[in-house]
């Protein structure tokens, strides 16, 4: 017979002897739903009234199943059990069936939320602790408005939720966080049973065997759909600090000298940011800059033996590689210090080459996530651009780009144009590689080409608190000397002497 099985990953049917045993019915569904990844239990009606445990003994038949019956398949906290009946010769069986599921129990997700937890992952601590709080910003009450008593609430003194658009515009805070997207998507009547964290591909999904492989042919199945560039309306991290000042001025000590660029990576951990609702702040405590040849407008990273090292070395100091910072400084005069400005809204704040490669970094530093079924979604990796104001004083600007440029760049599908920085290109199919189409909107007009304004992620950025104490910090100072000379600065002072 053929039982039907609705499930949060949609509808599948299966054919079973209806005196096979449930045990065998549980292994069916497994095996037509390939992605689920998770403990479940099976249902005979949609309000979980008649359970269809895994059993040995039981047969489908005892539990009046039909053909072309409707069984529920509902996700569960924890392993499924089941207890054998008595057999024939009178023994009791009490045996909880191992071989169903072997997946851990999960741990508990955000209040209220219905979201299918699709992978076993290790979740950043900072994730498992945003979750764990309750997220609304709470308000006091309103002496004008309010007309009730102390102990009494309204709608002008009721907690507002993390995603509130208003209350984020009233903050100049243009992206929520994740975590707050997170909440957005369970704050249905559904609970979010039906979202799902799916990772962009732009790449044809192999084996299917349809059709001959590409480019002789492709189908709708295999086929990478069509993209829509589209701002994005969460970010991952919400404000980078840097605990010491004297890192960047550091980092910066090697354009003061040469006039050329520099590149570096940021050691830190994530903590959270109370200033937005459920958000993250990055804090970076050191920076490590690789070998590098770099000139006055570019900069070119060398192969790095010691990159190994300096990541064992930061996990045991409890730190981690959090994002990369670069230097994009003329100077305009010397004797004020002052540098040139052109990096606003009438150019451009990232170029499409900066662009490529904060996406790259980003897919080499994937955030760990338990709703996607990969077990990653987007990512934390920032990037910090050095550059000047519109006071024309050093200044630095912290950015993500989004999860869609970040597909595109790990699949290949971007180039940097080379006349226009603010514009990037979409590479075009050829028999080696299927590129998809790439598509933005702007007056109602749909074009191939699209500006790099639809990947960056703005994030705030500014120094260490005045008032936080230096026993906080993983460094007390500093001044350590450098693992190598830069002869860079030798060779520019021994010139100009």
């Amino acid at each position: 017979m053929m039982l039907r099985i609705q499930s949060p990953e949609g509808t599948r049917r299966v054919d079973i002897d209806n005196l096979a045993v449930t045990r065998e019915l549980f292994e069916k569904v497994l095996n037509a739903f390939e992605t689920i990844e998770y403990p479940f239990t099976l249902y005979g009606r949609r309000d979980k009234s008649q359970e269809i445990a895994s059993s040995d003994t039981k047969t489908l038949a005892s539990y009046g199943l039909k053909h072309g019956d409707m069984i529920f398949l509902s996700p569960i906290a924890g392993a499924v059990q089941c207890v054998e009946q008595p057999t024939d010769n009178g023994k009791a069986k009490n045996q909880i069936s191992n071989t169903l599921l072997s997946v851990s129990t999960p741990t508990p997700s955000m209040p209220g939320s219905k979201i299918p937890i699709r992978s076993t992952v290790d979740e950043d601590q900072v994730d498992l602790l945003l979750q764990k709080m309750d997220g609304t910003v709470k308000r006091k009450r309103d002496p004008k408005n309010c007309l009730h008593g102390d102990n009494s609430s309204c709608i002008h003194c009721l907690p507002l939720e993390p995603y509130d658009a208003s209350y984020l515009k009233d903050l100049n805070v243009k992206h929520m966080s994740f975590n707050a997207y997170l909440r957005k998507l369970s704050s249905g009547l559904d609970g979010g049973k039906y979202a799902n964290l799916d990772n962009i591909s732009c790449r044809i999904k192999p084996g299917c065997t349809g059709h001959p492989p590409w480019p002789k042919g492709v189908c709708s199945k295999c086929q990478p759909k069509a993209i829509t560039l589209n701002s994005q309306p969460y970010r991952h991290v919400d404000n980078i600090v840097f605990e010491n000042p004297n890192l960047v001025e550091q980092f910066l000590h090697y354009w003061r000298v040469t006039g050329r660029q520099r590149i570096g990576f940021l050691y830190g951990k994530f903590d959270v940011h109370l200033d937005v609702p459920l958000g993250i702040k990055g804090t970076v405590a050191a920076i490590y800059e690789p070998p590098q040849e770099s000139t006055r407008d570019s900069v070119r990273l060398l192969p790095d033996s010691r990159q190994s090292v300096v990541d064992r070395l930061a996990a045991k100091l409890g730190l981690s590689c959090i994002g990369w910072i670069f230097t994009d400084l003329v100077a305009e005069d010397v004797s004020k210090g002052t540098v040139r400005n052109f990096r606003n809204a009438e150019t451009h704040f990232l170029s499409a080459q900066e662009c490529v490669m904060a996406g790259h970094f980003q897919s080499l530093h994937p955030n760990p996530c338990r709703f996607s079924s990969d077990g990653y979604f987007g990512s934390k990796f920032v990037t910090v651009c050095v550059t000047g104001d519109a006071q024309n004083q050093v200044h630095m600007e912290g950015y993500q780009v989004s999860n869609q440029c970040q597909a595109l760049v790990r699949d290949e599908c971007l180039v940097p144009t080379k006349d226009a920085p603010e514009l990037a290109f979409a590479r075009q199919s050829t028999a080696e590689k299927y590129i998809p189409d790439v598509y933005y909107k702007v007056s109602e007009i749909w074009l191939v080409q699209f500006l790099v304004f639809f990947f960056f992620l703005r994030q705030e950025y500014h120094q260490e608190e005045k008032g936080r104490q230096r026993s906080l910090r993983v460094f007390q100072h500093s001044g350590f000397p450098l693992d190598y000379p830069r002869m860079d600065e030798v060779f520019f002072l021994v010139e100009r002497f």
